[in-house]
């Protein structure tokens, strides 16, 4: 009980959000603005038969969280299959480090970006030689 089913990226640019995650990894967008009554977009993350959830990206309500500013919501982590690869992408497209990539011992690589809208967010590459 009480499963993660749906995530909302609370965003000030809708259209650079959507460049951002579309670009760095892969998610498309509905829109769902005239049935939520603002604008909303829905995310679709990939396959439906794999593992995880899709959510929204949806308009930012009021100020955006203040640079250095702790944690004060969810931070989602996405898994990638190229830790430095999706990073560059992640900076490329104007989103900065919040925690650089580390290891898990024996389980992955993880790191925390914070994405062009100012939200914090994490990737998450397995690999079993990680340390």
């Amino acid at each position: 009980m009480g499963k993660v089913v749906h995530f909302e990226v609370h965003v000030d640019d809708m259209e650079r959000a959507k460049k951002f995650y579309g670009d760095v990894f892969g998610w498309t967008f509905e829109d769902w603005s005239s049935y939520a009554g603002m604008p909303y977009f829905g995310a679709v993350t990939g396959d439906a038969e794999a593992m995880g959830i899709n959510g929204a990206l949806m308009q930012r309500m009021g100020p955006p969280p203040a640079p250095g500013q702790a944690v004060n919501g969810f931070a989602c982590t996405m898994g990638v299959g190229d830790y430095d690869a999706t990073e560059a992408k992640i900076l490329a497209l104007g989103g900065t480090v919040a925690l650089p990539k580390y290891a898990l011992p024996g389980m992955a690589w993880q790191g925390y970006y914070i994405d062009t809208e100012g939200n914090i967010i994490g990737i998450h590459q397995p690999d079993e030689n990680a340390k």
